[in-house]
């Protein structure tokens, strides 16, 4: 019995002290690798929640270097952008100095335009040499690839942003909803007095009538003096039973060719090319289906009869007609009751001239007036209604004497536009077109432009809401009325309204732009267009890989346009039209030259600023977005995997202790027996 139970204490203590043992290896095993999990076997759930946070933790590390390297691009292409504003800002001030054309010689001017020649080699001289690891930056190599430049109405386009996606495309199309206007003040005719006129006062039109012979029927043709000479017949068998007026004689000696074959011409063809003819009146009274033939002879009218306005009124000896060119296309007319005078403005529009519309504005000027036309005996007929008088070819012996406005008193204010502002000091009696001069002579420092014939209009140069016109009348006499006859004292122009793929763009002017997820692009369209227009994306721009996971939301795309002087530029032009020789050189057009280089300096420094909102506002951020995640998920992967050195020092000093107590006892078990055998012995 004895025996047995030391046995089983030998057995007890072995077990514990092989137990004692594996935890001793296991600690030691942990503390030497730092490492709470060595194989699968010590936790195999945190062993897969381990695997997967270093994968990520893995990808993290290459976005920290990816993003690195982007910014590093960047700064690069920065600094070279910077070098060409240096330059840029040198040409703007040889520009300046060169408007200075009075104080600098010929041969200073042209060491100016030496200075541009080489600053623009420069700037292309950096366009091409910018590169990083070999990669050209500035040279439009990453700008985007699109059929923009295929859309007329498109002045400048710029790219600076697209996501193709899986499919390497994007379709743009534009909806612009309404143009963009520029800024306008109306002055109403009302501001201004018609000047003195006083022509010789004749309101008789001489006219002609004649009477030929076709198909045995008379034809009877009335019409001014100078429109109807005479009427011929001619044959022209091509012209398949019509009659028409033969090319070049549709005044003086008139022409009407017939069909005299098997399909002839008829009476009706000839009166109707004879009424076809303004100013004529051609009329039968037979049947008018007699065959034309071109067997009638020329018959020559006899002048001398004429066709009389005759105004008449209560209590009236008599009423002066006096024909003047007016400036509506109607005609119109103005009766003056202190030297009853009517006063008749023929209309632009020929056909508005006729006898008959010109009664009815007669009649119209004043109920106490009346008016008929009469022939030469002083008979009514209807005959002489359609005669036309020519604005060219006033009655015999009259004048014509163009309608001028003036300013009805003294005038005095200021015209302020986006550019500046001007006084303006005119008299009374200053005409319209005097005062379109003397604001167009200044148009390029207010930015304000005149226009109008009977009425003055004040428009803005430039279009969008940016765009102003104000008038401001400082003193004005008391006999005035431009400051009554303004439509407004102050006016703004709108911007263009349009959507880009459904999305709202911002107007500018005639410039629209949009930023979104996946496009960030500003056209500029034609001056005051409305044309809708689309075009496609198909590739290009420099893409960058910012995310752990490859796909287009952990990307980040730019585009890099060219800075060479053929790209740069803006709706005023390219940046190479500076050079010698071209459009906008300093001994060409140095205003044009200023307009280009303050659009350069504003494309450039923008793309300079869009530089560096990406740099600092993307990956700057990014780059500390993802350093403080892979510090996380570093420290949640340490949380699981690594060794816990006090706690495994721990095990370790007490699985120590355990085995050597295990030793012992395990020692002191054996001796049992040997004792017991000693004792035997």
């Amino acid at each position: 019995m004895t025996r047995i139970n030391t046995n089983v204490s030998s057995l007890v203590a072995q077990n514990r002290l092989q137990s004692s043992n594996a935890d001793l290896q296991k600690s030691l095993t942990r503390l030497s690798t730092g490492l709470r999990i060595n194989s699968g076997s010590d936790d195999p759930a945190g062993l897969l929640a381990s695997e997967a946070l270093r994968s990520e933790i893995t990808g993290l590390t290459k976005s920290i270097s990816n993003t690195q390297r982007a910014s590093q691009i960047i700064s690069t292409a920065d600094s070279a952008l910077g070098q060409v504003s240096n330059l840029l800002n040198d040409v703007r001030g040889l520009i300046v100095e060169a408007g200075n054309s009075g104080a600098l010689s010929s041969d200073e001017i042209a060491a100016n335009q030496l200075q541009i020649d080489s600053s623009l080699e420069a700037i292309n001289r950096i366009a091409q040499t910018t590169t990083f690891q070999g990669r050209k930056l500035l040279d439009g190599s990453q700008d985007y690839v699109s059929t923009v430049g295929s859309v007329s109405s498109i002045k400048d386009a710029s790219i600076d942003q697209a996501k193709l996606g899986t499919t390497g495309k994007i379709d743009v199309s534009v909806d612009i909803k309404k143009a963009a206007e520029k800024a306008s003040v109306d002055i109403a005719s009302d501001a201004f007095n018609a000047a003195d006129i006083d022509p010789t006062s004749n309101s008789e039109v001489a006219i002609n009538e004649l009477d030929i012979t076709v198909g045995g029927e008379v034809i009877t043709v009335r019409g001014n003096a100078d429109l109807l000479a005479s009427v011929e017949i001619e044959a022209n068998n091509s012209l398949d039973a019509v009659a028409a007026v033969k090319a070049g004689s549709e005044s003086g000696d008139i022409v009407i060719e017939v069909d005299g074959d098997t399909n002839a011409s008829d009476v009706d063809d000839v009166l109707a090319a004879l009424n076809g003819i303004d100013g004529l009146e051609a009329t039968t009274a037979g049947a008018g289906t007699g065959a034309a033939t071109a067997a009638v002879a020329q018959v020559t009218a006899s002048a001398g009869d004429a066709a009389n306005i005759e105004v008449t009124g209560d209590g009236l000896d008599s009423v002066t007609v006096n024909y003047v060119v007016g400036t509506d296309a109607a005609a119109s007319a103005a009766f003056d009751a202190d030297t009853n005078t009517v006063t008749v403005s023929l209309g632009t529009d020929a056909d508005a001239n006729t006898l008959s519309n010109i009664k009815t504005a007669i009649t119209a000027s004043d109920a106490s007036i009346s008016a008929d036309i009469v022939d030469a005996a002083g008979d009514t007929t209807a005959a002489n209604d359609s005669i036309t008088i020519s604005t060219t070819d006033l009655p015999a012996e009259a004048t014509a004497t163009k309608v001028t406005a003036g300013l009805k008193d003294d005038l005095v204010f200021q015209l302020s536009g986006t550019d500046g502002a001007e006084t303006f000091n005119f008299g009374a009696g200053t005409t319209l077109d005097q005062i379109k001069s003397a604001v167009n002579l200044v148009s390029d420092a207010t930015g304000v432009e005149a226009s109008g014939t009977t009425s003055l209009t004040f428009t803005s140069s430039a279009y969008g809401t940016d765009a102003l016109v104000s008038i401001d009348v400082i003193s004005e006499g008391d006999d005035g009325a431009f400051s009554d006859s303004l439509s407004a004292t102050r006016a703004v122009g709108k911007d263009i309204e349009a959507s880009v793929n459904g999305v709202k763009a911002s107007g500018n002017g005639n410039s629209l732009s949009i930023n979104t997820s996946t496009l960030d692009l500003s056209l500029t369209v034609d001056e005051g267009s409305s044309t809708d227009f689309s075009f496609s994306i198909t590739g290009g721009g420099a893409t960058f890989q910012l995310g752990p996971a490859v796909n287009s939301t952990q990307q980040a795309s730019l585009g890099i346009g060219s800075v060479s002087t053929g790209k740069l530029g803006g709706a005023s032009g390219r940046l190479y039209e500076l050079g010698s020789g071209q459009a906008k050189s300093l001994t060409n057009d140095v205003i044009g030259a200023g307009k280009i280089i303050d659009e350069v300096i504003s494309k450039v420094v923008g793309a300079r600023g869009r530089l560096g909102s990406f740099q600092s506002t993307t990956l700057e951020s990014n780059l500390v977005s993802l350093n403080d995640t892979k510090a996380n998920l570093q420290e949640a992967e340490s949380s699981i995997r690594d060794a816990d050195f006090a706690q495994e020092s721990a095990n370790l000093t007490r699985a120590q202790i355990l085995v050597q107590s295990g030793t012992n006892v395990l020692s002191l078990a054996n001796q049992n027996p040997q004792n017991v055998l000693s004792l035997l012995r």
